[in-house]
């Protein structure tokens, strides 16, 4: 019988406490992830006992408080505050979504659990590598394509053709839909993701953009467009409300009716 056994350097360790200062009144736990991959600790969990009278309602807001009076050396990603950029997506309860519009009361349990999202690299701590997502998302060439002259003002379109991009033209890229994919997980090498083909279909349906065909042609493809099996987990977690597993049929359906 083959014994499989994980890299010692791969086992997520119990890490430090580090307690709440005295008086405080109102005491939550929350359990970060560590880890620096240029180091020789394990990954590890550190547990803060947080005085959350003493930051705001948010779990960006509790983890700014963590590094600003508690631990310096924590690592994460922000810059909006208002879940516009997608910056400080990370797993927060067993759940993909956005630490500035994520509050911590909304998490289940006595305790609260962050960690980075999950199946990509991690850089330090909760800032996952994203350079193999960016370059999908840039493989299917997102911007308008055209063959007909350059208008001298705009290009125009319809307010009913409009309408067609709302529910694709907000994703701002996080990555939680992409991450929450089992699909991903296993193939993230081939298989394009929920939120790059999410925006492939944006650009599809554009009526302004004139390379339909190219764009079908590029996804025609056993693994970037069909490793999707409508699990649902990425319309399930992403912050925008929007739907990726809606978007990737409607991909299907096109190349199902260019056949016929």
């Amino acid at each position: 019988m083959v014994e499989l056994v994980m890299p010692k350097n791969s086992r997520v360790q119990k890490g430090r406490h580090h307690p709440a200062p005295d008086g405080a009144k109102t005491v939550k736990t929350f359990k970060v992830y560590r880890y620096d991959p240029e180091g020789t600790e394990n990954p590890r969990w550190d547990t803060y006992d947080v005085d959350v009278d003493a930051c705001g309602p948010m779990v960006l807001d509790v983890l700014i408080h963590i590094k600003n009076t508690m631990d310096p050396g924590l690592a994460f990603r922000r810059s909006c505050r208002e879940g516009v950029c997608g910056s400080c997506a990370m797993n927060i309860g067993g759940r993909n979504t956005l630490a500035c519009t994520h509050g911590w009361s909304e998490v289940p349990g006595k305790d609260v659990q962050v960690s980075p999202l999950p199946s990509m690299p991690v850089l330090k701590d909760l800032i996952p590598d994203l350079t193999q997502f960016y370059a999908q998302y840039a493989s299917i060439e997102p911007w308008l394509h055209t063959e007909t002259p350059e208008p001298q003002k705009e290009w125009l379109q319809s307010p009913e053709d409009r309408e067609k991009l709302d529910g694709l033209y907000e994703c701002i890229l996080c990555a939680c839909c992409t991450t929450s994919c089992p699909s991903y997980w296993w193939n993230a090498d081939k298989y394009l993701g929920p939120a790059t083909l999410l925006q492939s279909y944006r650009w599809l349906i554009d009526s302004r953009d004139e390379a339909t065909g190219e764009r079908l042609d590029a996804l025609e493809d056993p693994f970037k467009l069909y490793r999707c099996h409508t699990i649902m987990n990425c319309a399930q977690v992403c912050p925008k409300g929007l739907n990726p597993a809606k978007a990737i049929a409607e991909v299907k359906k096109m190349l199902v009716d260019r056949v016929v």
